[in-house]
């Protein structure tokens, strides 16, 4: 449809690139804001937020900094969906100190900036300055929201955090925050990987909800990791016929791992009678004219 427009404008071009990068096709957000700019409009406040969003999902930091650059030197506003663009794309392509101090030197914030900047710092391994983010917020007069608690749990997550991730959920319920199958997630994954199985399983049976996938394969790769069959078995029963090849793959590599290579056969066979096949892996690397996928 966009192809039959005879001349498009910019709100036309913003539509497109704003389309593909919501979708996740950060690469043809790339190519369409290039082919944007060789027409002679020139980008919006819409635009560059978009472009920054391509830039962060796929780790394009010298774009990025190119359109960190353009906002500098023309009259785009920098307001909050902007700002908001510059501290993900920075953060998620590892240059924390740019973030910050795009962060810091916001006159005021958002939840959406507060969740963007807590969220980096976890995602880089900075977990504890990520908490110490999250009880700023806590006094800065922006209530933290369910997205504010899940990115704080995910940092609890991968610091191994475990008493301050509890104390985290808990807290939910004085904010008036429902709790999300995310937040369970979390809460089974920092459990789990901390070697606390029993308590993690008690957490699935007493969810308010019906368990995902995403919960189970959480339970099932703490299981992989702590090397606990029994608890893999209780699982893998409770969740039956699976069709998610990587519970299977799991499963397996699990009763692999202890030599319990008959099980290990045994859940091989299961997966090929119920019509799963492994998904194949893919990976993909940002080069000078695109994305290159293999």
């Amino acid at each position: 449809m966009f192809d039959q427009i005879p001349e498009p404008n910019l709100v036309n071009w913003n539509s497109l690139i704003a389309g593909y990068a919501q979708i996740g096709r950060s690469s043809e957000a790339l190519e369409a804001y290039r082919k944007m700019q060789e027409s002679g409009i020139a980008p919006d406040e819409f635009t560059v937020a978009s472009v920054l969003s391509a830039c962060a999902q796929i780790g394009a930091l010298d774009i990025g900094k190119e359109v960190h650059e353009l906002i500098n030197q023309t009259r785009i506003q920098k307001n909050q969906f902007v700002l908001n663009g510059l501290i993900d794309m920075y953060a998620k392509c590892g240059d924390l100190d740019t973030a910050k101090r795009i962060f810091e030197g916001m006159r005021w914030r958002n939840d959406s900036c507060w969740n963007t900047m807590i969220s980096g710092l976890a995602s880089n391994g900075l977990s504890e300055e990520a908490l110490q983010l999250f009880a700023s917020m806590e006094v800065s007069g922006e209530d933290p929201n369910g997205v504010t608690f899940l990115v704080a749990l995910s940092a609890c997550t991968h610091g191994g955090l475990v008493e301050q991730g509890l104390e985290i959920f808990r807290k939910m319920e004085s904010y008036g925050v429902e709790r999300g199958i995310e937040h369970y997630g979390c809460l089974v994954d920092l459990l789990g990987r901390a070697g606390r199985l029993a308590e993690a399983y008690d957490v699935i049976m007493n969810m308010p909800m019906r368990a995902n996938e995403a919960v189970w394969g959480a339970m099932l790769g703490a299981c992989r990791v702590h090397i606990d069959t029994d608890m893999a078995g209780r699982v893998i029963n409770k969740v039956g016929a699976s069709k998610n090849d990587g519970e299977y793959v799991m499963l397996s590599n699990i009763y692999a791992a202890s030599e319990r290579w008959e099980e290990a056969e045994r859940i091989r066979r299961r997966m090929v009678n119920n019509g799963v096949q492994k998904t194949p892996g893919c990976s993909s690397v940002v080069v000078p004219n695109g994305e290159c996928q293999f």
